[in-house]
């Protein structure tokens, strides 16, 4: 996927036009450039979005390594089709939809407002062998994918990323420790508050896992089938989706952004899709942004998941793109336009 240059330098010019000083808004005009950049539309629109909540189990709960057990995956997942979780408040204030997808939650029956995509009742525990087949990494991977096509299909401008899925810190750690190629206990935290003593369970799990698995730290899909989760799977997908369908994604917190390293290791080109929008306080926050050259748009130590963090940045896109549309030029201003020194 090639960048549209001439958009990004029409939305650059706008900027470069607006009174006040240039490049004043930092990361801000950054991103409806890049926004421009991949649409090719420098006029393009993000008022339709979707929130798409990837849900799955994670056989590697079994080892100790989390403070609940999956049945809250489940319950969660119910409430997120009800709309009454942190992430569909949110939702709600910045007008944004909300899409539950079931990836393999342990136990789950139809829910409606869930849409079923089931890969299998949840992942196998990769300290004992590989998290899923290739088949299966494949079936969740293109899922992500599909819908990325469907939404764009719907109406969607811009999509957001959000998981749901006991054991998922686990799962992402494993996954970053080897892909970026650092020891476990610098990528792996408490998650959703574990113990020091569960925390000193989840590193040995994961050193398990990659001692078991050996994926190869040059094949990110072998990474993913290996250590990761249905949940993560279908993010890579939809990042990769983003890129070939030229649909905006917002990058969350620390699972998505695993993800979104997983897909750009893959394919470079998936990174001109992704926006992050906050760095998590999970200790490898700003190591896995780091390494996508991504970001963040906020640093407000959030680590929910769901989506949230990619929410709290919806207004902020929406500001910029008022003053981008709406606000005086230099000369509707009757001010002389700022040049560089």
């Amino acid at each position: 996927m090639e960048w549209d240059e001439r958009a990004r330098k029409e939305a650059q010019r706008r900027w470069d036009a607006i009174a006040k000083p240039l490049g004043s808004l930092g990361l801000l005009e950054a991103a409806l450039c890049d926004i421009a950049a991949l649409t090719g539309d420098a006029d393009y629109a993000i008022d339709k979005r979707t929130l798409l909540v990837f849900c799955a189990d994670n056989g590697v709960v079994a080892q100790g390594v989390t403070q609940t057990g999956s049945e809250v995956t489940a319950a969660v997942t119910r409430n997120l089709a009800s709309g009454v979780t942190a992430a569909c408040q949110m939702a709600r204030l910045a007008k944004c939809g909300v899409l539950p997808v079931d990836m393999g939650v342990k136990g789950l029956g139809p829910v409606p407002g869930v849409r079923n995509k089931r890969v299998a009742d949840g992942t196998a525990d990769i300290t004992q062998g590989p998290a899923m087949t290739p088949a299966q990494m494949e079936q969740a991977l293109h899922t992500g994918i599909e819908l990325v096509k469907e939404q764009k299909e719907a109406g969607a401008k811009l999509l957001l990323t959000g998981e749901m899925g006991i054991g998922n810190t686990t799962t992402a750690s494993a996954m970053v420790s080897v892909l970026l190629g650092v020891a476990p206990e610098t990528v792996t935290g408490k998650g959703s508050g574990l113990s020091s003593e569960g925390l000193r369970r989840k590193i040995a799990a994961i050193k398990r896992a990659v001692e078991i698995n050996r994926p190869d730290p040059q094949k990110p899909l072998e990474v993913l089938q290996k250590l990761g989760g249905f949940d993560i799977a279908a993010m890579a997908g939809v990042f990769l989706g983003g890129a070939k369908y030229r649909v905006p994604v917002l990058i969350d917190g620390f699972i998505s952004s695993a993800a979104a390293l997983c897909a750009a290791r893959y394919d470079p080109a998936a990174k001109g899709a992704m926006l992050a929008s906050h760095v998590s306080a999970e200790p490898a926050g700003s190591l896995v942004l780091d390494a996508l050259d991504k970001k963040p748009l906020l640093c407000a130590q959030m680590r929910l998941g769901e989506g949230t963090g990619a929410l709290c940045a919806l207004p902020l896109l929406d500001m910029a793109r008022e003053v981008y549309t709406r606000a005086a030029t230099f000369e509707q201003a009757s001010v002389e336009a700022y040049q560089p020194l």
